[in-house]
């Protein structure tokens, strides 16, 4: 297939809007891309829109505060892969020939209140599994148990990403807290604080692809290396989103394992290539079983990774530089595409203050329900 760049991104500050719909931020990461490409509207040819909880025909309606134009308008609903889902097939759509130049947008304007989910089955509700905190404390025990990681160790990461945070102008929060403060705050499901867990929030971002013909400024173009999507596999608890080890004997790779080789094999390069690290932190300790699983430390290391420094910004190994999820904000059908706009920042040299020196590779991975995995690798 043809090379691929991405040659604009744009993002609205992530937060709580009472005054804005999905589709006003929608337009608006969208144009903000199309300034940041130096391209006008009319020279997109189709839209790849991602979003949860926007209903039917929700990205024609971002499209239709821009101006109906007749292109192809595509909806995504891939759970928290959503915005990655959109990616993927915006890239797709470029690397097969069929278009040259192709939005991709994530949007979502958050309910308020608990979050229904038909992702779950009815015998799965009973049991209570489809409340995420307490599925994410599950593992984080089993974590501690098998590695001898502490509720400390996952206040370290919601220091790092929320000191990170407070350098990105587009996260919801930008406040720094300290590892007391994380450890006080009040417990939701033991061992996972509040402040161990990522905020909800209002936001879109968007992406626009080209084939190499189209590209404009090679100075500021990124290239895609790879964008690989993977379900579940049989005996993994897909309740746990890919989490857990397979309840198959013997055990098997499971859903992130299988979607980061995919991803490695097709840029050709492995994870001691990666300069930077946009993990999946939904929960502080996701970061950690994260970016093991993505082959980036054996089992169990990540906890000392992060006290030794070495997943700050300007660590060997930096990861979630714009603060992660815990900073930045959960808008889930957002999310993927608020990942690359980061990478995209990095490779460029564009991040100021949370500037990783000579990053010239970035991965992303997102989860989502399903289960789902996402892994994109952009490369300069």
């Amino acid at each position: 297939m043809a090379q691929v760049f991405v040659v604009g991104v744009g993002m609205t500050k992530w937060g709580v809007y009472p005054d804005k719909e999905w589709y006003d931020l929608g337009s608006e990461a969208m144009l903000n891309a199309l300034d940041d490409a130096e391209l006008e509207w009319k020279d997109v040819q189709a839209v790849f829109a991602g979003s949860v909880y926007q209903g039917t025909g929700s990205g024609h309606q971002a499209v239709r505060e821009i101006g109906l134009t007749g292109i192809p308008v595509v909806n995504i609903e891939n759970a928290c892969s959503s915005g990655s889902s959109a990616f993927r097939l915006a890239y797709q759509a470029v690397a097969t020939g069929m278009y040259d130049v192709v939005m991709a947008l994530g949007m979502e304007k958050m309910p308020k209140g608990p979050i229904p989910s038909t992702a779950f089955r009815p015998m799965e509700l009973q049991m209570g599994f489809n409340v995420q905190f307490a599925n994410y404390a599950l593992e984080a025990v089993k974590y501690m148990s098998e590695y001898g990681a502490t509720e400390e160790d996952f206040a370290r990461v919601a220091v790092k990403n929320r000191r990170n945070g407070a350098l990105n102008p587009y996260a919801r929060f930008q406040q720094a807290v300290t590892i007391e403060e994380v450890m006080n705050s009040r417990m939701v499901a033991k061992p996972l604080r509040l402040f161990h867990c990522c905020p909800l929030a209002d936001g879109a971002a968007a992406a626009i692809l080209c084939s190499q013909n189209r590209v404009k400024s090679k100075k500021r173009a990124v290239s895609v290396a790879s964008t690989v999507l993977s379900s579940g596999v049989y005996g993994e608890a897909v309740y746990m989103c890919g989490m857990v080890e397979s309840v198959k004997y013997p055990p098997q790779k499971g859903i992130i394992e299988i979607s980061a080789k995919e991803a490695y094999e097709a840029a050709g390069m492995g994870p001691e290539d990666i300069d930077v690290i946009q993990a999946y932190d939904t929960m502080a300790p996701s970061e950690l079983w994260d970016i093991e699983k993505l082959g980036f430390c054996a089992p169990g290391e990540a906890p000392r990774l992060l006290r030794e420094g070495a997943l700050d910004i300007k660590g060997k190994l930096p990861v979630n530089t714009d603060g992660g999820l815990m900073s930045r904000g959960h808008p889930l059908g957002a999310t993927g595409l608020g990942q690359i706009f980061e990478l995209v920042c990095q490779l460029r040299g564009e991040a100021g203050q949370r500037q990783v020196e000579k990053a010239r590779t970035g991965l992303a991975h997102a989860m989502g329900a399903g289960p789902n995995s996402s892994v994109t690798i952009l490369m300069k």
